[in-house]
């Protein structure tokens, strides 16, 4: 079973909030409050928190610039995972995963479907790895970045998390970037 080993030390992750939007600004944005809040309470550092409308070039551009920034290890967006016409975020940032994370998407509906049952199938929420940086897509609702977050993200980025968590992988992400580069060089 899943536990905190008291005897590891806690290791701070930077984190980066977006938020998928055509009508929220940062004023009046919950559910980037609410991560935020969330991040900053369980010890790690935000890295940056934005806003991007529902257009694939203007999320893909923020995701790409954070994901290329050293001082982020993590990308959390919230918004545009359903299924009108304006819901384009999994469409925007799926292509840049190298990895894609299937279970997150498992689990997290699996934790939703124990609040909100069958209307979990509206979320197309996903996960991956791009550039040894975590990306998770979230629905836009804060209910949604809570049990997210306090479900999965939270446990799984704490060092102390045993039997694993994604913090003791960082440092090897981009092994087989690496291995491309000492073939090469």
């Amino acid at each position: 079973m899943s536990r905190i080993d008291e005897s590891r030390p806690f290791i701070p992750v930077r984190i980066a909030v977006l938020t998928v939007s055509d009508t929220r600004a940062l004023e009046d944005d919950r559910s980037g409050a609410t991560l935020a809040a969330r991040i900053e309470e369980a010890g790690h550092t935000l890295a940056g928190r934005e806003i991007a409308t529902d257009d694939v070039a203007a999320i893909r551009a923020v995701v790409q610039r954070w994901v290329a920034d050293e001082t982020v290890d993590v990308i959390i967006s919230t918004g545009g995972t359903g299924f009108t016409g304006r819901d384009v975020t999994p469409e925007a940032i799926e292509p840049l995963f190298e990895k894609r994370m299937d279970g997150f998407s498992e689990v997290f509906h699996r934790i939703s479907y124990d609040k909100i049952g069958t209307s979990t199938v509206q979320s197309r929420a996903t996960g991956g790895v791009a550039n040894a940086t975590y990306i998770f897509v979230l629905p836009g609702s804060p209910g949604a970045c809570k049990d997210a977050w306090d479900g999965i993200l939270k446990p799984q980025l704490d060092y102390r998390h045993m039997p694993c968590n994604f913090v003791e992988i960082m440092p090897r992400l981009d092994e087989h970037l690496k291995r491309g580069k000492l073939r090469n060089g």
